[in-house]
């Protein structure tokens, strides 16, 4: 495990399509989360501290049966550095959030659910979005036959109870008879109102404001892991501690959505945002079973003789080379 960590923890590049054929595409592995491991008694070392072996070499939180023999702290992790966030999310060049989130009326899995910025750009944000929105939509998006409309009466009340309390910044109108919910931001909302609390699959976006990169990615990990998550940022460092201090089911660096367009990335959740994964080849592993195949020759018996009882001196002495 040691020999081998650094490449089975590297980035494993993959197929691109053409539609990300200049970007970066890769799958990196990453700790799952905690891992209980139940021995036996019969075959301490392969069914018990095997199986840690590889917890460890993942990075993932363990926990055994037989506590004591191993530091509390055999995983930690220590930030020394803070990084300037500004950048973070920069929608006035970029139509790319606007698009993610009001795409067939914001019913999209992994549609951005929220954003997170500084205080200092939300207004910025707010106008990015509102700017975008009259390109894709006019200034009547009811009329637009590029916007949608909510699927049926059920979920066209869910959204708009989401929205009572609140003022909406952009849009807010709606129209019961036609399920149309208008594309709609709302700025400076609680992380614990209720527009926070559950997946809103419709066309509300809050925004939630932070202090630095530092709360932000607080405020990420304090929650359930999500399915996707979105960074918007030219700073190299900001991303890196992005990518390595948080986890979801996927990520997407200065775009959104768009890493589930490629079979040759496995989409799934990890956590409460899902179980398994598919797309391509990942699907045929998620659903198979990885058979393990030995066939041999029923010759050179005699390199068989050391694992023979009885155990004596002279076959051990003659597979020393095998190790």
């Amino acid at each position: 495990a040691v020999s081998k960590l650094a490449q089975w923890a590297a980035p494993r590049p993959v197929e691109r399509n053409l539609l990300t054929v200049l970007d970066q595409v890769y799958i990196q592995p990453e700790p799952l989360g905690v891992v209980l491991i139940i021995g036996a008694w019969n075959y301490p070392w392969a069914l018990t501290l095997q199986p840690l072996v590889g917890a460890i070499a993942a990075g993932t939180n363990y926990i055994i049966l037989h506590p004591g023999f191993l530091e509390n702290q055999a995983i930690c992790v220590f930030f020394a550095e803070f990084f300037n966030p500004k950048g973070l999310l920069n929608v006035m060049r970029q139509q790319r959030i606007t698009w993610g989130k009001f795409v067939n009326c914001g019913q999209t899995c992994i549609a951005p659910d929220y954003i997170l910025c500084e205080p200092s750009i939300q207004n910025r944000v707010v106008e990015g979005i509102r700017q975008t929105l009259l390109e894709f939509y006019g200034p009547d998006p009811k009329s637009s036959p590029d916007y949608g409309r909510i699927i049926n009466q059920r979920h066209f009340n869910r959204v708009m109870a989401l929205l009572e309390g609140y003022t909406a910044t952009l849009g807010g109108q709606s129209d019961a008879s036609q399920r149309y919910i208008a594309p709609t931001v709302v700025k400076d909302v609680p992380p614990q109102a209720r527009l926070m609390q559950e997946e809103i699959f419709g066309p509300l976006l809050p925004i939630v404001t932070v202090s630095d990169i530092d709360d932000a990615i607080h405020f990420i990990n304090e929650r359930e892991k999500p399915l996707a998550l979105y960074v918007f940022s030219s700073n190299k460092k900001v991303i890196k501690r992005m990518l390595a201090e948080t986890t979801s089911g996927g990520v997407t660096v200065n775009d959104v959505i768009m890493h589930y367009t490629l079979n040759s990335l496995p989409f799934g959740g990890v956590g409460q945002s899902g179980t398994g994964r598919y797309h391509g080849k990942h699907t045929f592993d998620q659903f198979s079973h990885h058979r393990a195949c030995l066939v041999k020759s029923l010759g050179m018996e005699e390199v068989n003789m050391a694992r023979y009882p009885p155990q004596n001196q002279a076959p051990l002495s003659s597979t020393r080379y095998l190790y």
